[in-house]
């Protein structure tokens, strides 16, 4: 299993991927997420010029912020600054699109969607939008048509399992672990926490700031997917939620998603102190180090290949020096 790492975009991506390659990660992926982050692929342009080994891509891209032509332009020329290193990863839209008010996007235009951008990189003609169009780069605005680059999908239930299967090179997955992971030679698996020293609290400073805005998902998405119900049967659901409707209805998923994966926003930090945190273990990849490596052993035994780690706090290289140190017995680094 190989151990890469992921990054809420930000203005030190980039600095924070070269730091992820001299530590010897497999692979960097950063998030498409316009509402909170600085532009995706700006971040891996300037990312592929200060790196030479490691791989990278956007994990996920939300096909509907995007024309496949734009998205399509934009991998021609990742791979032209970094060869070999690229993969893209698609997905539906959890916080990419809801933290703007919007549901995800259909199965049915995801596959339209992965159709059209791969064609377009294979030089093809395709339709799009009633209009006929490919890419048209002459030498030295692009490479060479076809451009082979893997594209994992990320999917949970069957209908997305069935378009990674015929569209994709692989699964890119997160919050749970569906049965079908097996099924796939490249599964991806993108996972929060922290690694807490020996005798360290499960609320402690550290696991807080370092495993909370991973743990803040199991509100996030609790509330996103079962609504306020789902919410009130977690510890501190009821904090959480008195905090989220104070909001305006219509400005509702504003209040939820602030901080997404980066920090506690007021809810989250309502719901931690109100007893909350005693589920960080029970939701994210978080523990002392030998129960870190234990639940990397479980799942590379059910199908993951590749484990995505992002780290959070003020302290990204410790946090990553953490996981590393703790996974080391069970995946493979670097240019493996």
């Amino acid at each position: 299993m190989d151990v890469s790492c992921a990054f809420p975009t930000d203005l030190d991506s980039p600095d924070n991927i070269a730091l992820a390659e001299r530590l010897g990660y497999h692979r960097a992926w950063v998030y498409d997420t316009p509402q909170q982050s600085p532009d995706v692929w700006m971040t891996l342009a300037l990312a592929a010029q200060r790196t030479e080994r490691i791989g990278m891509g956007p994990g996920v891209l939300v096909p509907s912020l995007r024309h496949p032509m734009v998205n399509a332009t934009a991998t021609a020329t990742l791979s032209a600054l970094a060869p070999g290193r690229v993969a893209v990863a698609f997905g539906t839209g959890f916080t990419g699109r809801r933290a703007m008010g919007y549901g995800a996007i259909s199965w049915a235009f995801m596959e339209s969607y992965i159709r059209t951008y791969r064609a377009l990189l294979r030089g093809e003609v395709v339709e799009w939008e009633g209009a006929r169009m490919q890419m048209l780069h002459p030498d030295g605005h692009a490479p060479a048509r076809p451009i082979d680059v893997p594209v994992l999908i990320s999917a949970l239930g069957p209908k997305g399992n069935k378009i990674a299967n015929e569209l994709g090179d692989g699964l890119f997955t997160t919050l749970q672990l569906p049965d079908f992971i097996a099924d796939h030679s490249w599964a991806a698996y993108l996972a929060w926490g922290t690694v807490l020293d020996e005798g360290e609290d499960d609320d402690s400073e550290h696991a807080r700031s370092a495993g909370g805005p991973g743990w803040a998902l199991s509100f996030h998405s609790a509330y996103e997917f079962g609504g306020p119900d789902a919410v009130l049967a977690l510890p501190g659901g009821e904090e959480w939620l008195s905090v989220v409707e104070e909001t305006p209805r219509d400005q509702r998923h504003l209040a939820v998603h602030a901080g997404h994966c980066v920090e506690l926003n007021a809810a989250d930090q309502a719901a931690w102190r109100a007893g909350g945190s005693t589920t960080l273990q029970d939701v994210t990849l978080s523990g002392r180090r030998d129960r870190v490596r234990s639940l990397l052993e479980d799942y590379s035994s059910r199908g993951v290949t590749e484990v995505v780690f992002q780290p959070c706090g003020s302290n990204v290289q410790a946090e990553l020096e953490r996981f590393l140190d703790a996974a080391e017995p069970v995946v493979s680094k670097g240019d493996t």
